[in-house]
């Protein structure tokens, strides 16, 4: 017996999206969800590139729209973690963490990536004491400090610009010569005068007592290493794509999986949108897009 038309595995802006598509197409949908309906669109203080989004909501905003259009469509959100996918004839079955099961003809998995930890001394350690990954969500604790940003691409440079509007002084470490952001996203932050950069430099070490207090850093090109005084570390270095439930499903060398243009997967029934799909391009209006597609 089906529980559903359709599973969506993940409620941000992909299994969001999904869910209004699937509903509105009259299936029965329903959308799991272990953390927060959102996913790290949560985090996004102003949304500035979403077409018709002119006045720059928040991500939280326009969350709180998708979730209302899913559920006006008759989609079902459910917060619960999936802990296996297993085929059986006809479809799936899901184990759940709460101990249940569910099953439908066809998934689609949104579970999207988490933050890519920096991997050096002294980050788990001060882990919420002054090592953060969102910078919406802690920078407010560190108005007029001093606060290291670590990573070039997009979300570091939106983060740093953000926390340059809250800390005193923002200083971005990255490896290479140049940021591999957007051209406009890092315009701004080289533009910015609160941003001090440091290009060709890696963070090595994350210090202090009860929290963070300095960070060592490392100039690649000489090997000098110099201690600094830091209030706070906020790190963008990527994502891990939440790949485990489907082991068989082909993937890029990231670990991405990789689909057709349908969304399809390699493993007939499973689609896949969103942060956990390959991709060349990332962001919320892409996420939106491939949800749409997969249902």
């Amino acid at each position: 017996m089906q529980d559903a038309d359709l599973i969506i595995i993940g409620a941000g802006p992909a299994g969001l999206s999904a869910a209004q598509y699937g509903a509105r197409a009259n299936l029965k949908v329903l959308l799991l969800e272990q953390m927060l309906v959102g996913g790290q669109a949560l985090n996004i203080d102003r949304l500035e590139n979403y077409p018709g989004n002119a006045t720059g909501k928040s991500g939280f905003e326009l969350v709180q729209d998708l979730q209302a259009q899913a559920e006006g469509f008759g989609a079902v959100i459910i917060n619960d973690g999936v802990l296996s996918i297993a085929g059986e004839e006809g479809g799936f079955a899901l184990g759940l963490a709460s101990g249940k099961s569910l099953r439908a003809p066809a998934l689609i998995l949104a579970a999207g990536a988490l933050p890519r930890l920096l991997g050096v001394p002294g980050e788990a350690e001060f882990s919420g004491r002054g090592v953060s990954y969102c910078a919406t969500c802690d920078g407010p604790f560190f108005k007029g400090k001093k606060v290291f940003v670590a990573g070039g691409g997009d979300s570091a440079c939106q983060e740093a610009e953000y926390l340059a509007g809250l800390a005193g002084e923002v200083v971005m470490v990255h490896r290479k010569e140049k940021f591999r952001a957007q051209k406009a996203l890092a315009g701004r932050v080289l533009h910015n005068e609160k941003i001090k950069l440091r290009f060709c430099s890696r963070i090595t070490e994350i210090r202090g007592d009860k929290k963070v207090s300095a960070v060592l850093v490392e100039d690649l090109k000489t090997g000098t290493k110099t201690e600094e005084q830091a209030d706070a570390v906020f790190i963008f270095v990527g994502s891990i794509p939440q790949n485990a439930l489907v082991p068989s499903a082909e993937k890029d060398e990231a670990g991405y999986i990789i689909t057709g243009p349908d969304m399809a997967s390699s493993i007939p029934g499973i689609f896949v949108a969103g942060d956990l799909r390959s991709s060349p391009f990332r962001q919320v209006v892409v996420a939106a897009a491939e949800g749409a597609i997969a249902a």
